[in-house]
């Protein structure tokens, strides 16, 4: 099982000598891959629930650096690590201009990067961004498409409601063949047909582990439909951590309490076939310097080396 860690990417953390920090130092100690995430602002009167924890949006996303540009900046800092969007709320965004982006990172990074995709939960951040909310589902499965399309094929050309694209040699194409891996987030019906149908894995965040296991066994048994081997399929956990120094005994959200409790959650992964968990240590309590995320880091290696 690999292990993940997201970089220093939001509040007053997100700097540019703390992620080259942690960059190297997750490079050093062994981590797998590293991986950022997609918020574009923090609304005063919000029109949906944050969906983790009580519904609070956290404070630290008043402030987020831009994913993509976080992911080539820590790659320039890097050699062998892998680079993971976890996730990038697709609907938001053209799907030629993200295409060239991701190719290029890809590219520049030496064929490191896996794409995670998602639809998002905020219909403030679709007003912002001047998508309709209503839609995005939709706009989700067409541009995943076209993304593709723009990877794979030369002469590239495709008609679609929400984009066009007249035909044209778009390249160059990603380093990594047939493209950088798919992982999609998704708990809706809907949401899971489009991981069995079109994506390498699964990225559940926020989904309880003891539900994780059967939704991950209907994911395989609609690609099997679908006509895709559903052993291919990847399970890729998002663990979000919250670490206490006293056990948790009543209520306890997954990879949440002590270390001891962290390590139960990841040997549970494990037993529920996770190819790799992404660690997210910039909102656990305690956590307000990079010197801080350094030290969980070093505390949460040493468990999972022996999950």
């Amino acid at each position: 099982m690999r292990f993940g860690f997201a970089l220093p990417q939001v509040g007053s953390a997100a700097e540019p000598e703390a992620l080259v920090m942690v960059a190297k130092r997750a490079e050093d100690l062994g981590f797998d891959s590293l991986w950022v995430l997609d918020r574009i602002l923090w609304p005063l009167n919000p029109r949906a629930p944050y969906p983790l924890g009580d519904g609070s949006l956290p404070v630290q996303y008043k402030s987020v650096l831009d994913p993509l540009e976080t992911l080539t900046f820590a790659a320039a800092h890097t050699d062998r690590i892998a680079l993971g969007t976890g996730v990038l709320n697709l609907p938001w965004y053209n799907p030629v201009l993200l295409a060239r982006r991701l190719t290029t990172l890809d590219i520049l990074s030496g064929g490191r990067l896996g794409v995670g995709f998602g639809i998002g939960w905020s219909p403030d951040e679709y007003e912002a961004v001047g998508v309709t909310w209503h839609e995005r589902g939709k706009r989700a499965d067409e541009s995943i498409k076209a993304i593709k399309k723009i990877w794979t094929t030369d002469p590239v050309e495709f008609q679609g409601k929400y984009y066009r694209i007249p035909k044209s040699f778009i390249g160059p194409k990603p380093f990594q063949k047939p493209h950088p891996p798919i992982y999609m987030a998704a708990f809706t019906g809907s949401a899971m047909k489009r991981v069995a149908t079109e994506a390498n894995g699964w990225l559940p965040v926020g989904i309880a582990l003891s539900s994780v296991g059967e939704m991950f066994e209907g994911i395989k048994r609609m690609a099997k439909d679908a006509g895709r081997d559903p052993s291919a399929l990847e399970l890729i956990v998002g663990a979000g951590l919250e670490i206490h120094k006293t056990p948790i005994r009543k209520d306890r959200v997954d990879f949440t309490g002590t270390l001891e409790q962290i390590a139960e959650d990841m040997t549970t992964a494990r037993e529920l076939g996770a190819a790799e968990i992404v660690i997210n240590a910039q909102f656990s309590p305690g956590v307000e310097t990079v010197k801080d995320l350094l030290a969980r880091m070093e505390d949460l290696w040493r468990i999972a080396k022996r999950a």
